[in-house]
């Protein structure tokens, strides 16, 4: 099959040949496409001489196609109708849609988040299913990789090709055990940098912000203990004498079923905002856009005070 230069030929005639295959009539096709009647047959001889066919011929009855245009004919009209999909804004129906959208964010951000948004999932979306993936690493890198569709957490700067949006602000409090001698002597800076410390980490890098607000005042803190899990880290506090650093809405849901104490934090600290980022590659994506307004919406339900 000799190869042909698509550089030299009016796809436009492709479309005339569509009208004609439809229409059996020189005038009528030209008329379907906005063409006088000498243009549409101007643009027939240059298809005829684009395809070294006639195309139609003249009979008494008219018009007739020629075997090679009757062949033609269905897989002309799927072309124009694979273009035509090819240019039209996508579509996406959440109500018929299947598929998984997967989520990365650590288990705080999960539980505050999650439950509202199974809830407007399954309400609006049935056949999409949710998953968190286990963390292995930075947020940035499962999307950049397009092994996730969105994560969720705080992030202080952002690889180049990645969009942000905030979704809520959270302050941190103090977790002790009950009965915890600093909750009868008073939670003072002094008190605070002395207590052994329990410290959740995620990715590692990068200085905690408890860590440079003690700094500013010319203090240190011993960490006793690292670990991954801001759920899990309550429930030792509540087991031993350490002191928890921990966002203010999780310190009330713990509080509520586990015995520890939640005190205010001695520390002039910033509020630390919890955004959702994902790849621009999907920010123009229907399906992508719509999970994340319902995402958007699930945050903000899930932190109305």
């Amino acid at each position: 099959m000799r190869e042909v230069d698509l550089a030299g030929v009016d796809l436009n005639l492709l479309k005339l040949l569509d009208a004609l295959l439809r229409e059996r009539s020189v005038t009528r096709a030209g008329l379907r496409l906005g063409l006088s009647q000498p243009a549409a047959s101007r643009a027939l001889g240059r298809l005829r001489r684009l395809l070294a066919d006639r195309i139609v011929v003249r009979t008494p009855q008219g018009l007739e196609l020629t075997p090679r245009a009757a062949a033609l004919a269905e897989p002309v009209a799927r072309l124009l109708e694979g273009a035509r999909a090819i240019v039209a804004p996508a579509a996406f129906d959440p109500a018929t849609a299947r598929g998984r959208v997967t989520i990365v964010g650590v288990d705080y951000t999960t539980l505050l988040v999650m439950p509202a948004l199974v809830a407007r999932l399954s309400r609006l979306a049935p056949g999409l299913d949710l998953e968190i993936p286990p963390l292995a690493g930075d947020h940035a890198e499962p999307i950049a990789a397009d092994a996730a569709d969105l994560a969720l957490g705080v992030y202080d700067t952002l690889p180049a090709g990645f969009f942000r949006r905030a979704l809520y602000d959270e302050d941190l409090v103090c977790a002790v055990r009950r009965g915890h001698p600093v909750i009868a002597a008073g939670l003072t800076l002094e008190r605070f940098a002395a207590l052994s410390h329990l410290l959740v980490i995620i990715t590692g890098r990068g200085e905690a912000p408890v860590d440079v607000a003690l700094a500013r005042h010319g203090l240190t803190r011993r960490v006793a203990m690292r670990m991954p899990h801001f759920i899990a880290a309550p429930m030792l506090v509540a087991e031993t004498d350490m002191i928890l650093s921990l966002p203010r809405r999780l310190a009330r849901r713990i509080a509520a079923t586990t015995p520890i104490e939640v005190l205010e934090l001695p520390l002039e600290i910033e509020p630390l905002t919890v955004s959702m980022i994902w790849h621009e590659r999907r920010q123009d994506d229907p399906a992508h856009a719509w999970v994340r307004r319902q995402v958007a919406e699930a945050a903000r339900e899930a932190t109305r005070d």
